[in-house]
């Protein structure tokens, strides 16, 4: 009785120290994982932040073109108030 309680007991703590190293190995795999996850997002963030400012640039670019547009057609206006011409071309859209 006293061999096979020793034999029990010896394959008690071979499954405990392989089930010690198989959750150090999960633990070690499941870090790396989190570290990986953690790089992922903050590249998709950096992603995020140059399309915002990309989209940024862009509004402001149509906002000048914009506003030089308006600039054109306030002085083309102002240019045939002063002459009181009215302008040749018709416009396409009446």
């Amino acid at each position: 009785m006293n061999r096979a309680q020793k034999k029990l007991s010896a394959i008690v703590a071979w499954e405990n120290s392989k089930k010690a190293a198989l959750e150090a190995k999960l633990k070690k795999i499941e870090e790396q994982l989190e570290k990986k996850k953690a790089e992922y997002a903050e590249t998709m963030k950096n992603k995020v932040a140059s399309i915002h400012k990309e989209a940024e640039e862009k509004r402001a670019m149509v906002e000048a073109k914009r506003g030089e547009e308006v600039l054109k057609a306030e002085e083309v206006a102002a240019k045939y108030r002063a002459t009181g011409q009215s302008p040749k071309k018709l416009l396409g859209c009446f």
